[in-house]
């Protein structure tokens, strides 16, 4: 297959290289000339407790897309909708554009720019760390879903061989929405409490102070997924997460090296998105409203902050 991951980040880097190395044309997109550059020059690195491997992969800092079957988007929730106006008007007819992303309204967003025909919603329990430019440390393995928004493109199976082969656990699904919030539910445990307390994910459910507050953001989570009628990809959301810090227990989330690198975070589509879906509802979210706050707070307060 031909695909082009957008954004060199963590998980564009290790489905990127990790495709091509399965033998797949790939290429990724960088709006960074100097990080595009140093990407060419010295390809994409993989640590991974199973082994390291370096691998080539052409770095473009404009889109090309003749031909493509597949766009992975691997971008923050933040710059989807720079992203989709991008890909209007230029993507091939057969082309398929995949989100792998954190929170929800990516997909949404991709679809009123694309059509939701063309639109896959996805969720990955892969674990990774960016160490450098196109430097990625593989913390955890987990399952990676995807499925489309309507219909059943033909190319859904090729798209789900093609992740197989690169070493990625991967079935197709047309619960894309229970999917979407079953990856949210998840994440609402992890991300915040680690981006506050500097904490790696495995340490989150051994603290019971921080395993308390995993649950009640959860819970409150749980609730709002429940009066909207999500069908959640699992039985058990409080061990789900407790399940996904283990199995990802050296990973360094996502939230956390935005904060380390004093970048902004997607803390208004994880734990934020909680807040306003419980405020449409009518329902109460104080412990997410909090957690959402402090992260801010944090993101506010980079050049004052001591030490």
């Amino acid at each position: 297959m031909k695909i082009v991951c957008v954004g060199p980040g963590a998980m564009g880097c290790l489905f990127g290289a990790s495709l091509s190395r399965a033998g797949h044309e790939v290429s990724l997109l960088d709006y960074k000339e100097q990080r595009a550059a140093l990407i060419n020059k010295s390809g994409i690195r993989v640590e991974s407790p199973e082994g390291n491997f370096s691998q080539r992969v052409p770095v473009d800092t404009h889109l090309r897309l003749k031909g493509v079957d597949l766009v992975l988007i691997c971008v923050k929730a933040g710059k989807t909708a720079e992203v989709a106006r991008q890909l209007a008007g230029v993507i091939d007819n057969h082309t398929l554009v995949l989100s792998l992303q954190n929170g929800v309204g990516n997909v949404e967003t991709l679809a009123s720019a694309l059509g939701e025909h063309r639109v896959l919603g996805g969720v990955t329990s892969e674990g990774a760390t960016v160490l450098g430019p196109g430097h990625i440390r593989h913390a955890g393995k987990g399952q990676t879903f995807l499925g489309p928004l309507t219909g059943n493109p033909q190319s859904i199976p090729a798209i789900v061989s093609a992740f197989n082969e690169a070493g990625f656990e991967t079935r197709s699904s047309h619960n894309v929405q229970g999917l979407i919030w079953g990856k949210l539910i998840v994440n609402v445990g992890i991300n915040a409490l680690t981006a506050i307390t500097h904490l790696r994910n495995g340490v989150l459910p051994e603290l019971q102070e921080t395993k308390s507050l995993m649950e009640l953001a959860v819970a409150e989570a749980v609730e709002v997924a429940r009066v909207k009628g999500i069908d959640l990809p699992y039985e058990d959301p409080p061990l789900k997460v407790i399940d996904v810090c283990k199995a990802t227990a050296a990973n360094v989330a996502s939230m956390l090296q935005d904060v380390l690198n004093r970048r902004p975070t997607e803390v208004d589509f994880i734990n934020g998105a909680i807040v306003r879906e419980a405020k449409a509802l009518g329902i109460s979210a104080p412990v997410n409203h909090t957690l959402t706050q402090l992260v801010k707070a944090i993101e506010k307060s980079y050049q004052l902050q001591v030490g």
